[in-house]
């Protein structure tokens, strides 16, 4: 069974509305079908463009076929840019180089700061290592000036 998503159209003559509908490739445009999926009104201003995304995702993943004027419409409704003539549109080249050039600045400030980090843990280490050098050499230095005191022995002996 091909399975499509497509406009079923509603309403009186010269005030259609449509239905989003997945039906039957085989069923009549506007007879039975299986699920509705959202709703179209061209008329109303701005035109009226409901539709369930997620429901949709589903049906193409089981591999329903969406018509062009469908593909049109969800693309709208997550809020695609749509070309007339049918597609999405493009970035502009200048677009693609602004992002390119965005994401370059961003990964060399990541890498200076990065790098900024480790000169600081250098330096803080080696401000720790020049302090317990400091506080070795001013503890020796402490006891070579104390005196010796003397024990009595070494009194009597004289």
């Amino acid at each position: 069974m091909a399975v499509k998503i497509r406009l079923a159209r509603h309403g009186a003559k010269k005030a259609p509305f449509y239905r989003i509908v997945v039906a039957d490739g085989r069923a009549r445009r506007d007879g039975r079908f299986i699920e509705m999926l959202g709703r179209y009104n061209p008329r109303a201003n701005p035109s009226l463009i409901e539709v369930d995304v997620e429901k949709v995702d589903a049906w193409v993943a089981k591999g329903a076929q969406m018509t062009e004027t469908v593909v049109k419409l969800v693309a709208i409704a997550r809020g695609e840019k749509v070309l007339p003539e049918g597609g999405t549109a493009k970035p502009s080249k200048k677009s693609v180089a602004r992002a390119a050039a965005e994401v370059a600045a961003a990964e060399k400030a990541a890498a200076d700061a990065a790098k900024a980090a480790a000169d600081a843990a250098a330096a803080a280490e080696a401000a720790a290592a020049e302090a317990a050098a400091a506080e070795a050499a001013a503890s020796e230095e402490v006891a070579e000036e104390a005196p010796v005191e003397e024990s009595p022995e070494a009194a009597d002996a004289e």
